[in-house]
């Protein structure tokens, strides 16, 4: 009997392929939830919650024994989305990546970079060609895969300085720089596609350019690279050279201060977007910084946040992914054009 139930498996599997298919596990609210609240003209609305991914169509040997394989996302401290759709995301608890491609219901979990184990992975960003850039805090580098999700390098070193906390990483498609914060360090980095320094700035400070333990950044349509500083409490903006172009923000428990400003993005109308952690909500800026908006507050319910941290403004899809960290999942809003 087992002789041709094995007979059986195999040729299921041969009838079907090898490579398994897989869905996005969402969750979806049953009511509409919009900010600001009816009757005001929508600006943000809630869309779903990414929970994980499941197998689905292609049998294989192991679900056939096991059952399908299901992953639940734990602790998602950052996302990227590509061209074509595919996002990444960083999750801390599971030391992993996350990588999804719709368009082939392709699932990879990444958790090796060559000899190395991920074991903090906090920040990651796609290129023009869907490598993926991979920072890791603890072991001090960004890894980088092809877009199958093959390891091909890491940066570390570089000109003779060494990465002490990499975290939030941003990409130039114009200028095909790759920029790394290194929030030890106090300072940013701009390098280049062969994994050299372009020009660095920052150091520890209050003044304009200076930083206290940035974390997050965000390169925009607009050629803008936004940075949160967050011991500084403020948002500063960058242009492609590096060269200071404005600051907002300040300590404080009113509407457009911050408490702990985390992941930062920007649309393609100009709205800037500020996670803070400790305030768990999306605060919403004009590109020259004043406050517009209030998304979100503390809680379990769709639209509130527990310790969220990293997000990411999808400007072909119109579409803003939070990381709400400690509900274990990524919070999916529709972005309403021309709204402000």
């Amino acid at each position: 009997m087992k002789f041709f139930l094995g007979i059986f498996c195999l040729a299921l599997l041969f009838a079907s392929g090898c490579a398994p298919k897989w869905a996005v596990n969402y969750e979806t609210p049953d009511m509409e939830i919009q900010w600001p609240y009816p009757p005001a003209k929508p600006v943000v609305k809630h869309q779903k919650n990414i929970k994980g991914f499941r197998e689905t169509e292609a049998v294989t040997l192991k679900s056939i024994i096991h059952g399908r394989e299901e992953i639940i996302i734990q602790r998602p401290s950052a996302i990227a989305v590509g061209d074509d759709g595919r996002f990444a995301i960083a999750d801390t608890e599971c030391m992993c990546v996350h990588l999804y491609m719709p368009s082939e219901q392709k699932y990879i979990m990444i958790t090796t970079a060559k000899n190395d184990e991920l074991n903090s992975p906090v920040g990651l960003v796609f290129d023009e060609e869907f490598r993926l850039y991979v920072s890791d805090s603890a072991l001090g580098g960004v890894f980088v895969y092809d877009a199958k999700g093959e390891f091909l390098h890491s940066i570390k070193n570089f000109n003779g300085i060494k990465l002490k906390r990499p975290t939030g990483v941003a990409y130039n498609t114009r200028k095909k720089l790759l920029y790394i914060i290194d929030t030890l360090e106090h300072r940013f980095y701009a390098v280049n596609k062969e994994g050299r320094i372009v020009f660095f700035r920052g150091s520890r400070g209050e003044g304009d350019g200076d930083f206290n333990f940035p974390t997050h950044a965000f390169w925009s349509d607009r050629d803008m690279l936004y940075i949160t500083d967050s011991m500084n409490f403020r948002v500063q903006a960058f242009g492609s050279d590096g060269k200071f172009m404005f600051r907002f923000g300040q300590h404080g428990n009113g509407s457009g201060d911050f408490a702990m400003p985390r992941g930062v993005a920007a649309d393609m109308d100009g709205v800037i977007y500020v996670v803070d952690s400790l305030f768990d909500n999306v605060q919403l800026f004009d590109e020259n910084g004043e406050f517009l908006l209030t998304v979100g507050g503390r809680g379990y319910f769709h639209g509130e946040f527990w310790l969220p941290s990293g997000m990411f403004v999808d400007n072909k899809s119109n579409t803003l992914y939070v990381c709400d960290t400690y509900n274990r999942r990524v919070q999916v809003f529709q972005i309403m054009r021309n709204r402000l």
